[in-house]
């Protein structure tokens, strides 16, 4: 450690590393994209939940392995720089801060919608709600990891056990509805998506969802043994929520039908209120309205901090200016990066649109973990945990989802990347000359 580059301490274990992934990956994904994926797919979302895993599992893999041999602040952009380029590591960065920034507001918005449904209150406030939310949510991250990591473990035990009563509580009203909402399964529910475009549209904003295991790989610097934890904590978190999804998704679908569990989230938000409120057992949907609002808080609160953390790692190399990459005192948080994360975050949460910030966000990830993949590709042998095939998979499959979504979403996300590496050059020229 130096006094100019000086390091976070390490305070997580396997538990909290996993809660960490678990609070990211079980909130705006299982609350709010699957209504808005099945409003494309239809019943055939289930599929695209399956794929995804599997799409899922082969980046996390790649993750692991990474973190484990890399264990450092930034993800894929100190991937990137390690073992590819200076281009390929700005662009994983830069790509991750364009996602899950737009993944950030997605949940914020998620937030305020169900809150505001909950209470009756007129979705007018909605964009004032979610960008409050996301000051107050700033300031819990400016407080420190060992704080950050309690709030996150009490927030995912109260969603975890909300989104168990739900799938239970289900079970009746999907048994009583037969098999009539998942026929026919590839019924696309919007007129210009045909099926396999639906599906795999569908596909490409369900990865998104299961991406929060890359939390754990972002915080690497702050993780305890991490050639240990890191690998195990990813395929816990990845495990824990296929089998979430699965199963949530089968009684949002049974229960209702695809096309009004999407017309739900358009509407207000919040589709699971809204499915929970089709189940006998008084209380669920209140239930799931609290497991939603502390599910959308984590996924926030993760995304802040590990969006900070790539901006620190991006300071530290100069990529941004190198204010982002100051400590507070305790060396605990990167406290100017916080702050500047938590008014980009606020500022997307202001349009208001959960839609196009999580499509924006599918995009964007996909390329991220592209880049990630093909880091994997470059690892030397002795720090190689996994196939060279599963890396490959991974590749290939987020280069081809990538392209699924609206032609404006992937033209957009390609010129942010042109934008992007403009910016660095012009940004090392100026340092050269300086």
């Amino acid at each position: 450690m130096t006094a100019t580059n000086p390091r976070l301490r390490r305070e997580l274990g396997v538990f909290g590393a996993m809660m960490m992934g678990l609070g990211s990956i079980v909130g705006t994904g299982i609350f709010v994209s699957i209504g808005i994926a099945a409003g494309i797919a239809g019943p055939s979302v289930i599929l695209a939940i399956a794929i995804a895993a599997f799409v899922a599992t082969c980046n996390a893999l790649s993750s692991a392995q990474l973190a484990a041999s890399h264990p450092v602040s930034g993800g894929t952009y100190e991937y990137g720089y390690e073992y590819l380029s200076p281009a390929f590591g700005f662009t994983a960065g830069w790509m991750f801060l364009c996602a899950k920034s737009a993944s950030a507001a997605t949940a914020a918005l998620g937030f305020a919608g169900y809150l505001l449904h909950t209470l009756g209150v007129s979705t007018d406030v909605l964009v004032p709600a979610a960008v409050t939310t996301t000051l107050v949510v700033t300031g819990i991250v400016l407080s420190g990891m060992r704080r950050s990591n309690a709030v996150n473990v009490t927030i995912v035990s109260i969603t975890l056990g909300a989104l168990a009563v739900f799938v239970f509580a289900g079970l009746p009203t999907v048994q009583d509805a037969g098999a009539e909402h998942f026929a026919p399964f590839f019924d696309t529910a919007t007129a210009d998506v045909g099926p396999v475009r639906g599906l795999l549209y569908a596909t490409a904003l369900m990865f998104v969802a299961y991406t929060g295991y890359g939390r754990i790989a972002t915080l690497g610097e702050e993780v305890r043994d991490p050639t240990r934890t890191i690998p195990r904590a990813i395929v816990l978190t990845l495990a824990v929520s296929a089998v979430l999804y699965m199963a949530v998704g089968g009684v949002a679908i049974g229960a209702v039908g695809a096309t009004a569990l999407g017309r739900a989230t358009e509407g207000n938000a919040a589709p699971l209120e809204v499915v929970a409120g089709q189940f006998t057992l008084p209380g669920v949907r209140w239930l799931v309205a609290v497991g939603a609002m502390t599910a959308m808080l984590g996924v926030l609160l993760n995304l802040i901090l590990g969006l900070s953390r790539v901006l620190l790692a991006m300071g530290r190399r100069r990529d941004m200016p190198s204010t982002v990459a100051r400590l507070d005192a305790a060396q605990t948080t990167p406290y100017v990066a916080v702050g500047v994360i938590g008014v980009l975050v606020a500022g997307l949460a202001a349009t208001g649109s959960v839609r196009t910030t999580w499509t924006f966000s599918a995009f964007t990830v996909l390329i991220y973990y592209a880049i990630t993949n093909l880091a994997a590709l470059r690892l030397p042998l002795q720090h190689r945990l996994y196939h060279r095939g599963l890396a490959w998979c991974g590749l290939g499959a987020c280069l081809f989802l990538a392209f699924w979504v609206e032609w404006r979403i992937w033209a957009a996300g390609l010129s942010l990347i042109g934008a992007g590496l403009v910016w660095q050059a012009a940004s090392r020229h100026l340092t050269r000359r300086a």
